[in-house]
């Protein structure tokens, strides 16, 4: 069984904690890992480009000319795409890019990326995050004595309104909560700090 170290805010060891090989000591699996942050960036389009086609430009009713004897090409709208100001031809129009991925494979997906945090040994556990008021160098100062550098994704089991508002200022720093969690921010960034409760909570939920 996977053992990781849990410190306290000031980057003092508590104690050694006993983790779940079935979520956090499984081999990471690339593929599914793949998978769902596609899944979840399509997941994010809005789908909302639209282009003008020949029917939808303004004018071009008339035929420009007749169809034979000018010398012309033969055109029937002075709208048609190979126009200026015409129409454009099989370009974007407004659609749904979300689709859904089988219930197990987000699971396997979750699990190999919290796996390979363990393994890269970038999964910080933190006994617990109490700040006593909205203050952001809390957050820094934090940061600092855990020894966390770059991006971080922190993890709380419920709202901490106090450590969301103080974070928020803080660049390459995310807040979420166990139950929105997703590969692609665990995989976005470089640590992943997670209090004991939060850890707790995704064994309950993922066991």
């Amino acid at each position: 069984m996977p053992r990781v170290q849990v410190f306290d805010m000031n980057g003092e060891k508590l104690k050694q904690m006993n983790i779940s090989k079935e979520i956090f000591g499984i081999e990471p699996n690339a593929v599914v890992m793949h998978a769902a942050v596609v899944n979840y960036l399509a997941n994010q389009r809005q789908g909302t480009q639209s282009t003008l086609t020949r029917t939808e430009v303004r004018g071009g009713g008339r035929k420009p000319w007749r169809q034979k004897g000018t010398g012309h090409a033969r055109q029937g709208s002075i709208r048609a795409p190979q126009w200026r100001h015409g129409g454009v031809a099989l370009g974007p129009k407004p659609r749904d890019y979300s689709y859904s991925l089988n219930k197990k494979v987000k699971r396997l997906a979750l699990k190999s990326a919290l796996s390979s945090k363990v393994l890269d040994k970038n999964l910080i556990v933190v006994d617990n995050i109490n700040l006593e008021e909205y203050k952001t160098k809390a957050v820094i100062n934090m940061f600092k004595a855990l020894e966390v550098n770059g991006k971080a994704l922190v993890v709380t089991p419920e709202v901490n309104e106090k450590l969301v508002k103080s974070a928020n200022n803080i660049p390459g720093v995310k807040t979420t909560l166990v139950n929105t969690l997703n590969v692609y921010d665990i995989l976005n960034h470089d640590n992943l700090v997670m209090t004991v409760d939060a850890v707790k909570k995704i064994e309950e939920v993922y066991a």
